[in-house]
């Protein structure tokens, strides 16, 4: 018998695989603060949660048994996936059970602001009849700027485009063939800014997207714009978003979602120009339904027959129990993986990845899901893991293939990756030295030896006396210091990279900056992870 805990409200109805089964006892407990949890969770096995019950360290930490975290939704904010990975219990979600609600919750935000029904609907219950001061605007001929365009960005294009929209759409993985398919004109966020009438973001909150809506933004936008977040809390900058309303740079906001929740004494929601909702993107009878049925019917997967299909992280392939002789190319794959992404300026179409030497007479397979992951999290973020790297890489219609060869090329083992669009590709080759590491020892056609480190500059640039100089000056007026520098040509005068490890981000003023060095034709900011607890993608 296995014991489940539910902790916040869920639907019974959903979860009615769960009370009906005979192998499963559940027990419905809400309302619990940190402290009763943790007495409470010392006997179960699994643990339901909606976005309220915050599951700590200390609460995993008290539950020995405990084999199965669910969030009967998406987002996992409220869970520590650290502390569940290092005590070998699963963290899963239901990414798909809110789609139509979160798709449909983002029009009745679109429609509800630009109607100002919010506004009008408390004039009247206040006894005023004032149709003048809510006169509102068209959906029909006006562009719609998706940014995002996952199921949930083009469910609401599709329902837009039933209003007579124009849809711009802004997605790393969104082709030109796909977007033609779907009559979606791809866009930058920059142009998207510029021409939308109405702007909605979709996308994961990550590095790269928080606040990729921003003052800058807001400064290129039309006066009359008018932007909804029904995705996550910091996609839009709140600080930017207050301000642009307060001087008029655009005209109103519908905000579902927010950095800091409850948000009852945010500024947005005490400002008179954006209509609000508590964070009911998915609260729909349809949509709690279905994420329960999900969660359910996969925990009993999980006790009864061990298969995972969402899971967030993956415990039974813990750093710690890897064989020790693989730990390092781990790192080479993971690493592989992000600094190639970060380099390419427009998201792949197809990967290749060459193993030589040692390493192809291996399984190489947890490898190449390690560098896959390290592809995809820095537009996807933490919803891609082992488990599921190779098929979010066929969601996005990203292509791979693997190449082995066991012939040593100056390296007793090698890991090849090449980034291939349209427009360009990039190559890097990596190997592990003894006593050395993780080395990067190609960069497209130039050989190179470097140590990746936190923070990196890769610089595309003409061979010719003083740049170095010059790098290093702008730099540190930026008070930015150089750990170290690697230079590489491909003949004196000619095409050259310069790779600089830096104490410090550049920031895209330093990289402005930069660019004002004659001969500087391309500079990119690479930025990892604490390599120094490199640990797999989990």
């Amino acid at each position: 018998m296995y014991k489940i805990l539910v902790s916040d409200p869920i639907s019974p109805e959903g979860l009615k695989s769960l009370f009906e089964h005979d192998d499963f006892e559940v027990d419905t407990h809400t309302d619990l603060d940190e402290q009763q949890l943790i007495e409470k969770i010392a006997n179960y096995e699994g643990l339901i949660v909606r976005s309220q019950t915050q599951v700590t360290q200390d609460v995993i930490a008290a539950a020995p048994n405990l084999k199965v975290i669910a969030r009967a939704g998406v987002g996992v904010d409220n869970i520590d996936i650290d502390a569940a990975t290092k005590h070998g219990v699963i963290v899963i979600n239901a990414p798909d059970g809110n789609t139509i609600s979160a798709t449909e919750h983002s029009m009745a935000m679109i429609l509800s602001m630009a109607r100002n029904i919010p506004q009008a609907h408390q004039s009247l219950k206040d006894g005023r009849w004032d149709r003048k001061a809510y006169r509102g605007t068209e959906l029909y001929n006006k562009t719609l700027g998706v940014i995002g365009a996952g199921r949930i960005g083009i469910g609401v294009a599709r329902r837009a485009q039933s209003f007579g929209m124009r849809i711009l759409a802004f997605d790393p993985y969104l082709s030109e063939d796909k977007a033609k398919e779907l009559n979606i004109t791809l866009a930058t966020v920059e142009e998207i800014a510029e021409q939308s009438d109405f702007v909605t973001v979709h996308t994961p909150l990550t590095p790269k997207t928080k606040g990729i809506v921003n003052e800058a933004f807001f400064q290129r936008a039309k006066p009359t714009l008018q932007i909804i977040n029904v995705a996550r809390g910091g996609i839009i900058d709140e600080e930017a978003l207050v301000k642009a309303l307060d001087e008029d740079k655009i005209q109103a906001a519908a905000i579902d979602v927010f950095e800091n929740e409850p948000a009852t004494e945010s500024p947005i929601v005490k400002n008179d120009k954006v209509i609000v909702t508590p964070h009911l993107g998915a609260s729909t009878v349809e949509a709690q339904e279905k994420v329960a049925i999900s969660v359910a019917n996969e925990i009993i997967d999980i006790f009864e027959n061990g298969n995972v299909l969402n899971a967030i992280n993956a415990p039974k392939m813990t750093y710690d129990v890897i064989n020790e002789e693989l730990k390092p190319y781990i790192e080479l794959s993971k690493l592989t993986g992000e600094v190639g992404i970060q380099l390419l300026e427009k998201a792949p179409r197809e990967l290749h990845i060459k193993y030589e030497g040692d390493i192809a007479l291996d399984d190489t397979s947890l490898l190449t899901r390690t560098l896959v992951s390290g592809v995809l999290r820095q537009d996807l973020g933490e919803r891609v893991n082992l488990i599921n790297a190779l098929v979010s890489l066929n969601e996005q219609g990203v292509s791979y293939n693997i190449e082995k060869n066991s012939k040593h090329r100056g390296f007793s083992n090698y890991v090849e990756l090449t980034l291939v669009n349209q427009d360009t590709q990039i190559k890097i080759g990596a190997t592990v030295l003894n006593g050395y590491g993780t080395r990067i020892v190609r960069i497209n056609e130039y050989p190179v030896d470097f140590k990746p480190e936190r923070h990196q500059l890769v610089v595309n640039h003409t061979d010719k006396p003083g740049i170095v100089g010059r790098t290093g000056q702008i730099l540190g007026e930026y008070n930015i210091n150089i750990a170290s520098m690697h230079l590489g040509r491909s003949k004196q005068g000619g095409n050259a990279l310069m790779i600089l490890s830096i104490d410090n981000p550049a920031t895209q003023e330093v990289i402005e900056s930069l660019y004002q060095i004659e001969g500087f034709n391309q500079v990119r900011s690479v930025e990892l992870e604490d390599i120094e607890q490199t640990q797999p993608v989990l």
